[in-house]
């Protein structure tokens, strides 16, 4: 049997951004989890074409809301053409219904305790509208071909996933309607199976806090130290500089940077949020103690909270400019479905638009409390274009001078994606914003 199995774009016409492109691990998982008998084919269409009339047995779309009208799409095209089409990923777990209006059947959650029942039924004829198992046995290693992973990628950065689940609920976020509260985790001697195997040098951990069972994660650093790999993750700000061990194994284990999601300098906003690290102050001396350990800093910043006012763009700015941080990704808040905001915002009827094209953390689809939909969109641009302006790029150099190359590398991609940007701007005024 064929299988064929598709991470789409958002856009069919545009691409991301290769320095910029979070690398994909899910269907190499489901093809390492696929028997032999069986050939499998993975497509990334932000890197390469799709070829609507191959030839395939099954297919299998994994998408989140943002690509989820081009993976309905892609069902319908392969639909017509007499293909049986499976539907996994955040977006049709959260709303499945609606996924199985375009698919033959849908997989809600984590994969990979289906998989293989799900190509038995199709092979038997018998395949199922929903495939769930809340809890997939983590503990047998899953064979991966990193290979192509490696090829797409600049500083060929293969992905790892340690750890699914996620203790807190926050607003915003959808990562628990995927894989649950309860943190579980891969065993590390599978963990440095991966990397082994892989043959690379340079990681990317996709967890969502890599640190947030620290014991594990410090099983884990001792158990990389002698790999000598570089890599980066994801980590919570607080819960690191809490714990200077937890810190030194981690600049031990070859970690270069690390991403925080710090959110907002509002103060009234990380009060709201619950945030460990509340005051600013206590946020800039955290931050200095991790850059001392030689670890460069990529904060996730978001605008758009009820509390925020146009003063926040440039307040943002300069305090990430004052801390000489690394690198930045400026989000807008969106209300994803099956999240706190959503539910909020669609009963006090703030959504401007329910395409799920725009919802991408980068684009207004709500009205603002303090601002207009167009004066938030457009003071995170801003932000962004001052935040990645030469002078600003000099300014942070000082304070990022033990990893110069990744700085200047990291920060060239940003400045290019600055400009494709401000060209969305201008086409999002008339899409959503001229009424």
């Amino acid at each position: 049997m064929k299988i064929l199995l598709i991470s789409p774009t958002i856009d069919a016409s545009k691409r991301t951004n290769k320095g910029l492109m979070i690398p994909q691990l899910a269907l190499y998982i489901l093809q390492g989890l696929t028997p032999p008998e069986h050939k499998v084919r993975i497509i990334e269409e932000e890197t390469e074409d799709i070829d609507l009339d191959q030839e395939c047995n099954l297919i299998g779309i994994s998408c989140m809301t943002a690509n989820a009208t081009r993976a309905y799409e892609l069902c319908q095209e392969f639909r017509k053409r007499g293909k049986t089409v499976i539907l996994g990923g955040v977006h049709p777990t959260i709303l499945p219904d609606e996924a199985l209006q375009y698919a033959n059947s849908v997989v809600v959650g984590e994969a990979e305790g289906v998989w293989k029942t799900l190509l038995a039924d199709f092979q038997n004829n018998n395949l199922k509208r929903k495939y769930y198992n809340p809890t997939p046995d983590l503990d047998k290693y899953v064979p991966k071909d990193f290979s192509k992973i490696i090829k797409k990628r600049l500083f060929s950065l293969v992905p790892i996933m340690t750890t699914r689940g996620c203790p807190y609920n926050c607003d915003f976020c959808c990562v628990t309607n995927l894989f649950g509260k309860k943190m579980r985790h891969i065993p590390v001697e599978n963990v440095v199976r991966d990397i082994k195997e892989s043959g690379a040098k340079n990681f990317m951990f996709l967890d969502d806090n890599i640190i947030g069972h620290p014991q594990y994660a410090k099983t884990l650093f001792k158990a990389l130290k002698p790999l000598k790999i570089r890599w980066v993750g994801q980590a919570s700000v607080s819960l690191l500089v809490r714990d200077g061990e937890l810190m030194k194994l981690a600049a031990e284990s070859g970690c270069q940077a690390l991403f925080f999601g710090i959110e907002s300098v509002s103060k009234d906003q990380l009060k709201a949020m619950h945030k460990a690290i509340k005051e600013i102050e206590h946020l800039e001396s955290a931050l200095k103690r991790i850059k001392k350990m030689g670890i460069l800093i990529h904060a996730s910043m978001v605008f758009g909270f009820d509390s925020d006012k146009k003063e926040i763009f440039d307040e943002t700015v300069q305090f990430l400019i004052k801390n000489k941080v690394s690198t930045v990704s400026f989000n807008i808040l969106t209300p994803y479905p099956g999240t706190k905001v959503y539910e909020d915002m669609k009963k006090e009827n703030r959504l401007t638009t329910t395409d799920w094209r725009y919802y991408d953390h980068n684009t207004v689809v709500f009205k603002p409390t303090n601002m207009t939909p167009l004066e938030l969109q457009t003071g995170k641009v801003n932000a962004r274009k001052k935040f990645y302006s030469k002078w600003s790029v000099l300014k942070r150099l000082p304070g990022n001078m033990y990893n110069p190359i990744i700085y200047f590398a990291t920060n060239f991609g940003h400045m290019k994606q600055v400009k494709v940007e401000v060209a969305r701007l201008k086409r999002l005024e008339s899409e959503l914003f001229e009424n």
